[in-house]
């Protein structure tokens, strides 16, 4: 091998090697190129595995990541070819570091884990308060043939319009605010829970199953915001402890959480909740379960979660004249 320094002019110098002339700027180039494919994927590793260490205290970020955190493994594939074209066996590892902790995070959803109809059938959905296709969104719903059909963002013309349709089905109902149940089985009991704001968006209502109790509580905590000043949910945070400090209370054993908590499981925020209920399409489903919005999902914010029994199945249905796409979750005792 040999090689030139300089040139007369003070240029930068090249090396010959294997009959190829290289210049050392390339090179540098290159390792530069590398090492910033490398510290991308270790960042993006640090994000997947280390998220609940991102404070909220700049702008929520993280709930704000949390909230689409499944959606930052399309950034792997793209270190993979970015560390591949440079062929650096070091790039290389560390751009598949992150698709190992992707992996580890979300495999478990992939693999269809249904494994039945159960004892009853859950279907809740926020309806949107413009929705005007009640009869439409109704078919749907009751064509999976639930037991139990919560709603939310209703208003009170919507609220009479499904007491109409749905009445013959489901006899049975209570609706607090903006929020209602409808089922075919009794309903021995029903309370608001507050969420010191003024209106109702949540309650419990102790449905009788086969002589099986079970506490459902319905609720639409308040909508989150991304502004200039970030990820806006104190507000939705707040309900959120309420809400989880009533089912804290709760005597039955069997509960059902159903409706729109506006946070994905993954957000800590809604920790207060999710430390006590399991999801039922985590659990019982099959991929992530988007729901919205519902032309494109890209988060499940719309859940059934559950304690005391075992969920059998879990599905989102087609979408409706709505923004939210509808969930179902089956459960056996």
């Amino acid at each position: 091998m040999r090689a030139r320094e300089s040139g007369a002019d003070g240029g930068v110098a090249d090396r010959t090697k294997g009959g190829q002339r290289v210049s050392r700027r390339s090179s540098a180039g290159a390792k530069v190129f590398s090492g910033a494919v490398i510290g991308a994927s270790l960042l993006l590793s640090a994000i997947l595995l280390l998220h609940r260490f991102i404070p909220n205290r700049w702008f929520n970020l993280g709930s704000l990541i949390e909230t689409f955190l499944p959606w930052f493994g399309l950034a792997v594939p793209v270190l993979v070819v970015l560390a591949a074209i440079r062929r650096r066996p070091v790039a290389i590892v560390c751009a598949l570091l992150p698709a190992l902790v992707w992996l580890q995070l979300y495999a478990g959803l992939i693999p269809d884990k249904h494994e039945g109809e159960g004892d009853f059938r859950v279907v809740a959905h926020n309806v949107n308060a413009e929705n005007r296709d009640t009869e439409a969104t109704a078919s749907i719903l009751t064509a999976a043939e639930p037991d139990v059909i919560v709603l939310v963002e209703l208003t009170e013309d919507q609220r009479l319009s499904w007491g109409q349709v749905l009445a013959e089905r489901y006899p049975h109902s209570v609706a607090y605010g903006t929020v209602a149940l409808w089922s075919a089985h009794p309903i021995a009991a029903s309370n608001e829970v507050d969420l010191n704001l003024g209106w109702a968006r949540a309650f419990r209502a102790e449905v009788d199953i086969d002589g099986e109790p079970v506490a459902f509580y319905v609720a639409h905590l308040l909508s989150v915001r991304v502004n200039s000043e970030g990820f806006t949910s104190e507000q939705r945070n707040q309900t959120a402890e309420l809400l989880g400090e009533a089912i804290a209370a709760e005597d039955l054993d069997r509960v059902v959480l159903a409706g729109d908590l506006n946070g994905t499981v993954q957000d800590r925020s809604l920790a207060p909740i999710t430390y006590q209920l399991d999801s039922a399409h985590a659990s019982a489903g099959k991929g992530f379960g988007f729901t919205w919005p519902a032309d494109m999902p890209m988060a499940r914010i719309d859940q059934v979660l559950y304690r005391g029994m075992t969920a059998t199945g879990s599905d989102v249905l087609e979408a409706t004249a709505s923004d939210h796409r509808p969930v179902q979750a089956d459960f056996a005792f």
